[in-house]
């Protein structure tokens, strides 16, 4: 049965789909010097591997643009994490920094921070598979616009799709010159800069290219006040933490000899340097999830890691082929990708003698540091379409796509790094892993979509996938003595063969309305936790996981495109759902529930209702329910006591204990999420003031499988602001991020009895000078 909240949403939606009709056919411009001259583009979207109006795309999809999206990381925060929010039942988050986002749609998602784990939702570049989660983390930049794909989209776009898609759409090369730039300074020397230039290389526009790049940097401004003993020889100082550096650059060139063939080169570099997430030992007190008042984001007492030092560099390049024969488009993806880079953190989250601990034996309550590495990541895809023309009642595609990816991994734990023991643990050069990952997969798929009348039309994909994944132990973490004691497999594969499928109705009301009906399958590769390896203990694996889901909606554009509202109702069942807990040694275990359900509703308006105002809504309510009565997992605890409250039925084994997740809510899957934009603008001299701003909320989250009182938020929000002046092209700005300075808790370590906090940014201002010229 609903829940009250969702009782009302479905009233209200029910509302609105009998009003806006009406509203398209009736209601006048908002204001009266709004004309026909007026009259905005519609949305456009490529969903469905197509350019098409969003009115006639059945699917839910949200879609921001590059300026929205350079607003949100124009303080120089991460141009992915800065995403979270902003689109209804989107939410990312991260525990490793700026070199590992985890995407979440509709509540689903992936808690795991194991450099090898797979996601729910996949994030394609220019049409680019971004499979590892390190390539996920490549930043948006010179972006044209970003498309948020709710759902399975296993027909189209294959496995790791079973929550959707977040495709992002740079800017392409132009046959006329044109260019966008914009460069921020702020609070801790915060600078950055995005910008995009482009034209012919040939007078006679069979040639041309586009250059891009950004540019971040932020001063540190996270003291380590850790004065005392250190096994590692970590020292603290003031401002060591916290600051970062980040440089990308692409090149595309597009060639076009006539008007049927054309081949795009792209090549990008990303070279990156920052710290890991900063975890805030004991700053998460029992009983409450309130962050404690005079909490110091500023500061951290750590004894081991180095201050976090974390560094990244990814590389790649792709050519795109098309090839117009009239009766269809022929398209052909060829891409490369490769990585290598390192994060080392104080996994504790802080000094062990500040919580307890007595020298020499204070470890025996909690120190920790750990390290992963990836040595070197390749990935190689290729994917071949054959699509009819956009044209016409009766559309098909048809295409297959192969994948291939390897990576050497490295994890190194605490004693790896120690030079003494005054601290309680012996030094062991040996304690560290090495692990040879290989994923390949194929897959056919095709699409139909036919207009039975001038108003219905019919549309049904389908695709056929092999996924299969081995991963194996090349180096043991050994004794002191370099003996090893590891008795799991060293070698373990799987591999699947899974069909998904979706189909969907769209029956156009009116030029102006367009409603929908899809139910999709899609599925999720199996996967292997290999980590588990640099504490001696066995891989641990999940099987396949599947999503069906059903949902229905109403599309609108009104008073000349100068007004949408998109709403959606949507159920899913995830079948042998799979999920990941941490165990007493902080190492991720992966394994299956039963199913998991979620259902719930987002909505979407924004309108430009005179010249000078535009504003946004979005918001979406969700619930998400674990149904399965025999899956546990293992909380916090230390010395065979738990360090939270926790509110599931719970088991003893030994000093471990283990909750009862049956009925829990998904780990980071808001209840209720909030999103308003607007600016307004106020023509003086030769141009015109303006301000907007931007305001997020989210409702109950939790952050971990077990239900606790501690590791949960309930109102998180943030607000941005911009006041300016706008010439034309050129628009010179003061800015603020999280303008409150609220303290949010994002994210938790929940293991032994560290209570490790991970919050948001605090408040940053600053100057943007942006400009743009065609």
């Amino acid at each position: 049965m609903l829940h009250n909240p969702f009782r009302a949403a479905l009233f209200c939606g029910v509302s609105v789909l009998l009003t806006v009709p009406a509203m398209a056919e009736t209601a006048p411009p908002a204001d009266a010097a709004a004309t026909d001259a007026s009259v905005e583009a519609p949305i456009v979207v490529t969903a469905q591997h197509r350019s098409e109006d969003t009115l006639k795309v059945p699917v839910s999809v949200a879609v921001l643009k590059g300026d929205t999206l350079s607003d949100f990381h124009g303080s120089g925060a991460d141009t992915l994490l800065s995403l979270s929010g902003k689109v209804p039942d989107l939410y990312v988050e991260s525990s490793t920094g700026r070199i590992f986002p985890r995407f979440y749609i509709r509540g689903l998602g992936n808690i795991d921070f194991y450099l090898g784990a797979s996601q729910p939702v996949s994030v394609i570049q220019d049409d680019v598979i971004e499979e590892h989660v390190v390539l996920k983390s490549n930043p948006v930049f010179d972006v044209a616009s970003a498309e948020v794909l709710r759902g399975p989209q296993g027909s189209l776009f294959g496995r790791n799709t079973t929550a959707g898609i977040v495709k992002f759409d740079t800017n392409q090369p132009t046959a006329n010159w044109q260019g966008q730039g914009s460069v921020t300074w702020g609070t801790f020397n915060s600078i950055n800069a995005d910008a995009g230039i482009g034209g012919p290389l040939a007078e006679d526009d069979k040639l041309s290219f586009r250059l891009s790049g950004l540019y971040q940097h932020r001063d540190n401004w996270i003291s380590n006040t850790y004065a005392g003993p250190s096994d590692d020889g970590t020292v603290g100082g003031h401002n060591v933490m916290g600051g970062f550096d980040e440089r990308d650059l692409r090149l595309q060139i597009l060639a076009k000899p006539n008007d049927q063939f054309s081949l795009r080169l792209s090549g990008h570099v990303r070279e990156y340097a920052g710290n890991a997430s900063i975890f805030y030992r004991g700053s998460i007190k029992v009983g409450t999830n309130a962050v404690p008042a005079g909490f110091d984001q500023r500061q951290v007492a750590y004894d081991e890691a180095q201050n976090n030092p974390q560094a990244y560099h990814t590389r790649g390049f792709s050519v795109k082929a098309d090839y117009d024969f009239g009766f269809a488009r022929l398209t052909s993806i060829s891409a490369y990708e490769a990585a290598h880079g390192y994060s080392r953190g104080d996994t504790d989250g802080g000094a062990a003698a500040n919580f307890g601990g007595v020298s020499p034996s204070y470890c025996s309550v909690g120190c920790g540091e750990s390290q992963g590495r990836l040595r070197s990541l390749n990935q190689w895809s290729e994917e071949v379409r054959l699509a009819s023309p956009d044209k016409g009642r009766f559309k098909w595609q048809i295409g297959g796509i192969y994948f291939d990816t390897r990576d050497a991994t490295e994890f190194d734990q605490r004693a790896y790094f120690l030079t003494s023991n005054a601290l309680g643990t012996t030094p062991n050069p040996n304690n560290w892993v090495l692990l040879h990952d290989v994923n390949t997969s194929w897959a056919v798929f095709g699409q139909v979509s036919y207009a039975i009348t001038d108003r219905l039309t019919v549309t049904a994909g389908g695709r056929v996938t092999n996924d299969t994944k081995s991963t194996t132990l090349e180096k043991t973490a050994n004794t002191v003595a370099n003996v090893s004691t590891f008795t799991g497999a060293r070698f373990v594969r799987l591999a699947d063969t899974e069909p998904s499928w979706d189909g969907s109705l769209l029956y156009r009301v009116s030029n102006e309305v367009s409603l929908y009906a899809r139910v999709a399958r899609g599925f999720r590769g199996p996967t292997i936790q290999g980590r588990s390896a640099v504490f001696n203990s066995p891989f641990t694996t999940a099987n396949s996981e599947k999503n069906t889901s059903y949902e229905a909606g109403i599309k609108s554009a009104f008073w000349g495109n100068r007004a949408h509202f998109n709403v959606t109702g949507f159920y899913y069942k995830v079948k042998d759902i799979q999920l990941n807990g941490n165990d007493s040694n902080g190492n991720g275990v992966l394994f299956n529930a039963d199913k998991a359900v979620g259902y719930g509703a987002e909505a979407e308006f924004d309108a430009h209702p005179t010249r000078n105002l535009r504003f946004n809504i979005g918001f979406s309510l969700l619930h998400t329910e674990i149904d399965d009565t025999n899956v546990y997992a293992q909380v916090g605890a230390a010395g065979g006591v738990a360090s939270e409250t926790v509110l599931n039925p719970t088991v003893k084994v030994g000093n471990n204990i283990y909750a009862q997740i049956n009925g829990n809510p998904l780990p980071n899957a808001p209840h209720y999420n909030l999103n308003i934009g607007a600016r307004y603008d106020i023509p003086t001299g030769p141009g015109k003031a303006f301000v907007s701003g931007d305001f997020n909320m989210q409702g109950y989250t939790s952050f971990v499988p077990y239900k606790t009182v501690e590791y949960t938020a309930n109102g998180n929000y943030e607000l941005g602001l911009r006041v300016g002046y706008d010439i034309g092209r050129v628009e010179i700005a003061a800015f603020a991020r999280n303008l409150t300075d609220q303290r949010n808790l994002v994210g938790a370590i929940d293991t032994s009895n560290y209570r490790a906090g991970i919050y948001n940014d605090p408040r940053t201002f600053g100057l943007s000078l942006s400009g743009s010229f065609r």
